[in-house]
């Protein structure tokens, strides 16, 4: 672990805050079975060759992206997958969209594991008395079933989606919604999060909180004004901070 701020870090939290995606665990190795399962679907479905595939994917992607801008539904791949059959010329197509969306899904999660050290430092959190919340953008529906398939629905107190708030990170709203629903004693918020930008810099400016970034293979360590207060690589190296911290 390194720390860049070391004043900020002489008191334990009066809440934490986590990232969901990429932070409790790696979302990339996921998110590359789960498309390449899509792809390999519709290929065979269309008889199309998987190149095919990716260009109306990204091409759905890129212009949902740009009407929707920073909401939940911007990352709806029901919306990408809708998109794409009609940029195939096959119209909406609901029920195959549909059907696309649920095996890209149970493919992201069968293939969706939790870093080291996540529910043990949770442990620890919770027999602190500390209040936790989840604070992750996309739609409540499939982050719910994440946190239900991790196996955490029991180790926070709240989650506020970028659906609930109306805005993805780093807008306020989510990070303010989060603060009125765990009403903390103090003022000492810690944000946990992988995002140089969404999590780091946009908790610190929001809400002042202390920030620490998850890195790992992917992650881009913010610097200047994205720069965190710390930064870990195992969750296990967390858990010792807040017990050097909790100390007497």
């Amino acid at each position: 672990m390194k720390i860049n701020n070391q004043e900020r870090f002489t008191r334990l939290p009066d809440a934490i805050l986590f990232d969901t995606d990429n932070t409790l665990y790696p979302y990339d190795p996921a998110h590359a079975a789960a498309q390449c399962a899509v792809r390999e679907k519709v290929a065979k479905m269309f008889s199309i060759p998987p190149e095919d595939f990716d260009k109306a994917f990204n091409l759905a992607r890129t212009e949902v992206k740009s009407r929707l801008k920073h909401t939940a539904s911007s990352h709806s791949r029901l919306l990408y997958l809708q998109r794409m059959l009609e940029i195939m010329g096959l119209g909406s197509q609901v029920l195959l969209a549909l059907d696309f969306e649920q095996t890209y899904w149970r493919t992201f999660l069968s293939n969706a594991i939790l870093f080291d050290g996540v529910k043990e430092l949770l442990d620890d959190i919770r027999l602190l008395g500390i209040p936790t919340a989840i604070v992750t953008d996309l739609t409540a529906q499939i982050q719910f079933r994440k946190v239900v398939y991790f196996g955490l629905d029991h180790y926070f107190d709240y989650i506020v989606t970028s659906e609930e708030a109306g805005f993805d990170k780093p807008h306020q709203a989510p990070f303010q919604i989060a603060l009125e629903k765990m009403r903390p004693k103090g003022n000492c918020i810690w944000m946990i999060g992988d995002n140089p930008v969404n999590d780091i810099r946009g908790a610190r400016e929001n809400i002042n909180a202390v920030t620490l970034q998850k890195y790992h293979a992917g992650v881009e360590v913010g610097v200047d004004l994205n720069e965190p207060d710390a930064v870990f690589g195992d969750f296990e190296a967390l858990r010792k901070l807040i017990v050097k911290i909790g100390r007497p």
